[in-house]
């Protein structure tokens, strides 16, 4: 059964050294230089041995105590020199890293071929449209540089670290070499991203002159951070978000009908598990969701002889009308979201009530994701209307007729939703998630990583656009006042500042006007090197969302995503705080690598945290709800004792 822990980077510099007894068979071609155990080990350790080296460099200076073999230059006359570190055994207690060449260069390829074979090839840089970067260390590390690599930087340290079937490291003998790695790995990545040379015209090519903050973070003007820091601190109604000495607790854990595919969290009495097979009603309670209610089974006789729900699996709810009623959506082909309609579940009777079609001018069409009105609508007891998705629309639907009549479900043979408001776009937007704030303007993400805002007014033109950074957004989550986006792609998570100052010094966000060049650059959340390696095969970012409120004048408190077996929780205030130890000696855009880690026995469907109001007055934040295919557990967040 999975858990609550937390998980550190496994820093060199915080590492501990070997044991004292394995320190005296240390060799000279066998540089055991420090061990990296879980926290509670390495503090337990700490304990019993107050004089054991906490650095790479201590440990250094103690082997040339020992009068071992060591270059006598600290800079060697090599090209693009470096130091090489493997780290081994994963996330046991006998996790460290070890020296794989204590002397070792690297060097940037332009090649065509990124497979492990024809290195000796890689000498000279080829031409072409299917060349991409790729770094090559020794002869035992060949990757295309991508955001994949999951590169972290260490300026402090002159050190990288990074994934490439396994997890290293590498430090150099200077800052100068540091900064050049650093700076050309950058280059690199821009090429591969985009196409193009990392050049200045590119660079505002490609992110537009309004968003010079996102091709150069380091002249960035981060007021709005530090402004939005002390409006969190300032609000009333906010308690005081997860840290470091708090825990997250499991409060139940049970055992699913099977199949789970989402959660439907409710705000009131219920929340549903939405399976292969049926939905499964369970009761909200302040430490988490449990209980056997009562199962709607698609193959029981709840739908109509023509359905098609039964042969298919749900992967979108809706709750609507006060929680009374769902809107089950289901994909046409496995592998793709898009669909031809909807069945709408009344949850009260526990029955399939009718079959909903999308049709425009008479023409049936497809949608690939439904979202409520706004952030609180599903609360609404009369509410008819919900926003669709399809790659290159975006709309409101209505259920009752063109007339504003409520249609009679029971006698139409085929009701037909109403389309009442929206925009079909002619080129490719490739638009693939969306959200909508309190007070109902819309998100979107889209495949080339753009996010676009839209006002409640007109979905025809985005009132901002942002370029995104060449990953397609998967996932988009936003705020209820709007002046936070959040975007997931497979690598890493975007967070957005939408507020600005217009010209008359008043403060509004990229929804209600253009930003112009009044943007500030983005933060990204991502995972350690190391923890994106120990996270699986299906390490990708998923359904990264903030906490739930949705009342004015409540603040989110955490960010939470699924990455494989990994829950991934962050502290919204911390992300936000431009003084956070994270964001020290950083190249690039600010990431935030402080997070807390629930692991649990088998791939998350999702994690989402349940409303607000079921936060008790002792924690920080309503329950945390993590649901894989089986089982669905709660956690709620308790300090320690």
């Amino acid at each position: 059964m999975g858990g609550a822990h937390s998980r550190e980077d496994l820093d060199i510099s915080d590492s501990d050294e070997e044991d004292n007894e394995q320190q005296s068979e240390v060799e000279e071609e066998n540089y055991q230089d420090f061990e990296e155990d879980d926290e509670e080990n390495r503090q337990r350790s700490s304990e019993r041995r107050p004089k054991t080296p906490s650095s790479l460099d201590e440990v250094e200076a103690k082997l040339k105590a020992l009068k071992l073999k060591y270059s006598s230059s600290q800079n060697p006359s090599l090209k693009n020199a470096v130091k090489l570190y493997l780290h081994i055994g994963g996330n046991t207690p006998k996790a460290k890293w070890v020296t794989s060449e204590k002397l070792t260069s690297y060097s940037f390829v332009k090649t065509s071929r990124i497979g492990n074979g024809d290195e000796e090839d890689d000498d000279e840089e080829e031409e072409g449209e299917d060349s991409l970067w790729v770094l090559r260390v020794s002869s035992k590390i060949r990757v295309k540089v991508s955001a994949e690599m999951q590169l972290k930087t260490f300026g402090d340290q002159r050190r990288v670290d990074f994934v490439a079937q396994g997890v290293w490291a590498m430090k150099f003998f200077n800052d100068e070499d540091y900064k050049q790695f650093v700076s050309k790995f950058q280059d690199c990545l821009f090429e591969n991203t985009y196409g193009v040379e990392a050049t200045e015209p590119n660079k505002i090519k490609v992110y537009g002159k309004d968003f010079v903050a996102w091709a150069k973070p380091e002249v960035a003007d981060d007021s709005v951070w530090e402004d939005a820091d002390d409006s969190f601190v300032k609000s009333p109604g906010s308690a005081t978000p997860l840290r470091a000495n708090q825990d997250l607790r499991e409060e139940f854990e049970e055992a699913a009908n099977g199949g789970i595919q989402s959660l439907a969290l409710g705000a009131l009495d219920n929340s549903f598990l939405v399976g292969d097979s049926g939905i499964q009603v369970v009761k909200n309670f302040t430490h988490g969701i449990h209980g056997k209610g009562v199962c709607v089974n698609f193959d029981n006789g709840n739908y109509r002889p023509t359905s098609s729900l039964v042969h298919s699996t749900p992967k979108k709810a809706l709750l609507m009308r006060a929680e009374t009623n769902m809107l089950i959506m289901s994909p046409l082909k496995e592998g793709k979201p898009h669909s031809t309609g909807l069945h709408h579940l009344d949850i009260e009777t526990g029955k399939i009530v009718t079959e909903w079609k999308f049709e425009k001018d008479g023409t049936d069409i497809t949608m690939r994701d439904i979202t409520n009105d706004s952030k609180g609508a599903q609360l609404d007891p009369s509410g008819s209307t919900f926003l669709g998705l399809d790659d290159n629309r975006l709309c409101r639907w209505d259920m009752r007729d063109r007339n504003g009549m409520v249609q009679d479900l029971a006698t139409s043979a085929a009701p037909i939703l109403n389309w009442t408001q929206g925009h079909q776009f002619s080129r490719g937007t490739n638009f693939q998630c969306f959200a909508t704030t309190g007070d109902g303007s819309i998100v979107v993400g889209s495949l080339d990583g753009k996010i676009r805002l839209y006002s409640i007014n007109s979905m025809r033109q985005a009132k901002t656009a942002f370029p995104g950074l060449g990953s397609p957004i998967t996932h988009v989550d936003v705020t209820f006042d709007g002046k936070w986006i959040l975007g997931t792609t497979d690598t890493y998570l975007i967070l957005i500042c939408a507020v600005f100052t217009d010209k008359d010094g008043k403060a509004k966000t990229g929804f209600a006007g253009r930003m112009g060049n009044r943007i500030s650059a983005p933060r990204l959340l991502k995972l350690t090197p190391l923890d994106s390696h120990l996270a699986g095969t299906n390490n990708k970012f998923r359904n990264a969302q903030f906490s739930w409120v949705t009342e004015n004048g409540k603040q989110e408190r955490h960010l939470v995503a699924t990455v494989g077996k990994f829950s991934v929780i962050w502290n919204f205030q911390q992300v936000k705080n431009g003084s956070h130890e994270c964001y020290h000696n950083q190249e690039g855009l600010k990431s935030c690598y402080c997070y807390k880690i629930v692991l649990k026995d088998d791939s998350i469907v999702d994690s989402r945290f349940m409303h607000e109001k079921f936060a008790v007055t002792d924690s920080p934040e309503a329950p945390l709800v993590i649901a894989t295919p089986m089982k669905v557990s709660s956690f709620s967040i308790s300090s320690r004792r």
